[in-house]
């Protein structure tokens, strides 16, 4: 990332200079990237960032910001953010990332330069798993076409036993949802899933955020803290119980897309359609279902299972959503 020479083309990094590799790396001092692990971005987190946007930048002409999660801003937090946009630090560059426009706030979005990614292709994922992460080529193409592009999903898929043993569980749902009872079983499995899967997240960062605390607060031998950390306890456990509900809620909204890629391909089947299936590996169940019902009533699942994915967005409690998807699967 080299300053260019006047006159000279402007372009995409190079790629190996020091202004390259430390952006990559993520330790370059002018270009900050933002995530939570929690279920929002809320006003103080949002007010510290914008304050930051006012410094000038540590090495070179721009320094630049990267929202990745513009849409867990909350409307407060949204509301901070709105004028650091409509009227940025003369040296500062925002980059707000979302799944789609839709997820953005209105305020937000109206006041932004919009840009679409293009979603990469199977073979190019299936590609760059082979290459960077040494994953055998059948199984990288099979778990690049069953994400349908999504580079870290598929590379999960391809190393988790754990992912495709979920993913097995998600996609034999559709069979098992002809009775009430069957329903109300398949939901509760869903949402139990969801849960164990937050549950292992915990189990691997919490233990270690906690004793990696407990040290710099200067616990004595048998865990004893000193006077005054109770509340920087407090607030860690508290944090990570919010992260448990993020993890809960985004297991249970990967299992929804997964879902709906299931009936993307059967409704592909039913219409003839010649795009390529994501889930080749349950092909007899995408034909089952597709002979056994119509295109209007795929498509009236997919929009069940929308439906779902709102609902958790609006913090409607999980099992309750699940369930009322699972109802109108049936149908």
């Amino acid at each position: 990332m080299r300053e260019p020479r006047p006159g000279a083309r402007r372009g995409p990094g190079c790629g190996f200079c020091d202004g390259c590799h430390t952006t990559l790396v993520g330790t370059h001092a002018d270009v900050e990237i933002v995530r939570t692990d929690l279920l929002s971005i809320g006003v103080k987190e949002t007010r510290d960032l914008v304050r930051r946007a006012q410094l000038s930048p540590a090495g070179g002409r721009w320094q630049v910001i990267v929202l990745e999660d513009a849409d867990r801003l909350t409307e407060g937090a949204g509301n901070v953010l709105l004028k650091a946009v409509e009227e940025p630090a003369p040296r500062t560059v925002w980059l707000l990332c979302a799944p789609s426009l839709e997820d953005v706030l209105p305020t937000i979005r109206s006041r932004c330069r919009h840009l679409t990614l293009r979603t990469p292709a199977v073979e190019a994922v299936a590609d760059v798993l082979v290459r960077r992460d040494g994953i055998e080529p059948e199984v990288a193409q099979a778990a690049a076409r069953a994400t349908q592009g999504h580079i870290d999903r598929a590379r999960r898929l391809a190393t988790d036993e754990r992912a495709r043993a979920r993913r097995s569980v998600v996609l034999k749902l559709p069979l098992r949802v002809d009775d009430i009872g069957g329903c109300l079983k398949a939901a509760q499995e869903l949402v139990d899933a969801a849960a164990e899967d937050a549950k292992q997240v915990a189990e691997e960062i919490d233990v270690k955020e906690t004793e990696e605390l407990k040290a710099a607060l200067g616990a004595a031998q048998g865990g004893r803290m000193p006077r005054g950390t109770a509340g920087a306890m407090k607030e860690l456990e508290e944090r990570q119980k919010r992260r448990r509900t993020r993890t809960q809620r985004d297991s249970l909204d990967l299992a929804l897309t997964d879902l709906t890629g299931f009936y993307r391909d059967v409704l592909a089947l039913q219409l003839r359609s010649r795009s390529a299936l994501a889930n080749t590996d349950v092909r007899d169940s995408l034909e089952r279902i597709a002979r056994d019902t119509t295109p209007e009533r795929t498509l009236r699942r997919i929009e069940a299972v929308l439906a779902c994915r709102k609902a958790l967005d609006r913090n409607v409690a999980p099992l309750l959503a699940v369930e009322a998807m699972t109802m109108a699967l049936r149908g």
